[in-house]
């Protein structure tokens, strides 16, 4: 049974030395380990979705590797941390394998080894059906099994705001991400029922790395129950739209 879910943002920045000396997302990394540290405080399963070039689920000691975007270990301050990717029991039915997480996931290694956490299941998506997705979080959340589950949810709205962005400007960008931040922080029936119907191909011309990991968290939570969000940080940073939010399901 899903009990928490920490929404943390889909960018290298929050680990320091990814940006050499500077450290822009200081206040940012802040806030993504008081989520994930909340999150999974008093749980017995964490599962960690975020986005990815394939789905695949992480199994075996996990690195939190930046290599898939061209950062050296050695330029990560302090030694690269591993979390053991253990699948438990409950069917992803997403192939399995070894090897370099996306970004990502290996931000979601450091948080979770800053919370004290040494394993869980590191799950990756791609954008497909959200019908698709939203099964798959129920299967990971395990929907009416009394074991405490808390999800480690990767994701960011567009990365397409201004000169700084990884892709070219797009006005549409501060409407929709304003529309997705207000939903994500209200996380009420009529909210989550928009997130859902979220349009995935204006995600992905938008560069919205959240829309799949985000419709997995609205399959976990389902759609009786009743949820707790709050906004802890929100940025633009290096163009993109980061936020962090902390979701309780009551």
């Amino acid at each position: 049974m899903l009990v928490a879910a920490a929404l943390v943002p889909d960018t290298a920045l929050v680990v320091p030395g990814v940006a050499g000396s500077a450290d822009p997302a200081r206040t940012l990394r802040a806030a993504a380990r008081d989520a994930v540290r909340d999150a999974t405080a008093d749980v017995e399963r964490v599962v960690v979705v975020a986005p990815g070039p394939v789905d695949r689920e992480l199994t075996g000691p996990v690195r939190g590797t930046f290599a898939a975007v061209g950062v050296p270990d050695r330029a990560l301050r302090g030694t690269v941390p591993v979390v053991l990717g253990a699948p438990d029991g409950a069917s992803s039915g997403l192939a399995t394998s070894a090897g370099t997480p996306a970004p990502g996931t290996a931000a979601a290694i450091h948080l979770l080894v800053a919370a004290g956490r040494e394993s869980a299941r590191l799950v990756e998506v791609s954008a497909g059906r959200a019908d698709r997705l939203r099964a798959l979080g129920r299967a990971l959340a395990a929907v009416g099994v009394p074991e405490r589950v808390a999800l480690v949810v990767v994701g960011s709205a567009s990365g397409r705001h201004g000169p700084d962005a990884p892709l070219a400007d797009d006005d549409r960008a501060p409407e929709n991400d304003a529309r997705l931040l207000a939903d994500l922080s209200d996380a009420g029936p009529a909210a989550r029922a928009r997130l859902a119907a979220a349009d995935a191909a204006l995600a992905a011309e938008l560069a919205v790395t959240g829309w799949a990991p985000w419709q997995v968290l609205l399959g976990a939570v389902g759609d009786a129950r009743a949820v707790d969000a709050k906004l802890l940080h929100e940025e633009v940073l290096a163009g993109a739209q980061h936020a962090v939010l902390l979701w309780r399901c009551t």
